[in-house]
């Protein structure tokens, strides 16, 4: 019952800064991790950041020192600061939740929630 809407991407040019946001209706207390990943067309998908629930973040190698992941205090948006990008950040963003609550059978079970996606694209 969590429900995610991004928005912010665009078009950018080297060296730029974007900030995506996702935004979370639904069973939002039952929210483990929010996540950041992207996919560009023939290569697997990749996870680009996460924040738990109690704020601890990881980022991908790639993307160190460029990106942060944030949130509001109330939890229900979640941020990610691009900065310094390149052209091989050029990709689809899609952002995602992560958590436990109980099914359409009553039994608290894992799931994975994603937005829409939103284009990112880099220019050289």
């Amino acid at each position: 019952q969590v429900q995610l809407v991004e928005s912010g991407g665009g078009l950018v040019q080297v060296g730029g800064s974007l900030r995506l946001s996702c935004a979370a209706s639904g069973s939002i207390s039952s929210i483990n991790t929010r996540e950041w990943y992207r996919q560009v067309p023939g290569k697997e998908r990749e996870l680009v950041a996460t924040i738990t629930r109690d704020g601890s973040t990881n980022y991908a190698d790639s993307v160190k020192d460029r990106f942060t992941i944030s949130r509001d205090n109330d939890k229900i948006t979640v941020y990610l600061q691009m900065n310094g990008l390149k052209p091989e950040d050029t990709a689809v963003y899609n952002c995602a939740a992560e958590g436990l609550d109980y099914n359409d059978y009553g039994v608290r079970t894992a799931y994975r929630v994603w937005g829409q996606g939103t284009q990112v694209t880099v220019s050289s």
